[in-house]
């Protein structure tokens, strides 16, 4: 039963869109309305602008922390691993804004920063890295999460499969949304940060 818990209310955590929320209360907009129709932080900033965008990436990293806090406290590691997913997939397929949701990057840096800070560092470096080169977005977003299996395997030792198994999973639910931003990607008309 606790686990169960733990999986309803990181869901119901994850369904507090803070792009949905904040474009609302301040511009009386839907974000999904706009520009990618995605309610995540990068849609957020190029609708709204970088104050509103800069409140929803803290906003959707934080529920990610306290929904992996609350999974902790309640059910130990495994607890911390299913709210970290949930919380995800509560960010990615609200039931409470009709299952149109973001794209989880934000939610995610924040659950896998509380359970591995150095393999976020490092995914997180390298995608402000490639964001910076590239000025896409998305490809910065998908490369750190694509990177997190292989930092997984190289900074826990010995081998932890829960862990390993728990970042494919996570990446692989990040790359799948961004799957329409890879092939506008591929096919040289993703949009550019600043355009």
């Amino acid at each position: 039963m606790k686990y169960l818990f733990i999986a309803i209310i990181a869901y119901l955590l994850g369904n507090i869109s803070s792009a949905y929320i904040l474009g609302k209360i301040f511009t009386n907009k839907d974000v999904r309305d706009y520009g990618s129709g995605s309610a995540g932080a990068t849609n957020a900033l190029r609708t709204f602008g970088k104050k509103i965008g800069a409140l929803v990436l803290v906003g959707d990293v934080l529920k990610g922390v306290i929904a992996v806090i609350i999974g902790r406290q309640i059910g130990g590691a495994e607890g911390a691993y299913l709210a970290g997913v949930l919380v995800i997939i509560g960010h990615n397929w609200p039931a409470l804004l009709g299952f149109k949701g973001g794209k989880g990057v934000a939610t995610t840096i924040g659950v896998v920063l509380m359970i591995d800070v150095r393999l976020t560092l490092t995914c997180v470096l390298l995608g402000i890295i490639i964001i910076a080169i590239t000025r896409m977005v998305s490809l910065g977003s998908v490369s750190g999460m694509a990177l997190a299996p292989v930092v997984a395997i190289i900074f826990t030792k010995p081998f932890d499969l829960t862990f390993f198994i728990f970042c494919l999973f996570v990446a692989g639910m990040s790359i799948y949304r961004h799957k329409d931003n890879i092939k506008r990607i591929m096919n040289g008309t993703e949009r550019k940060l600043g355009r």
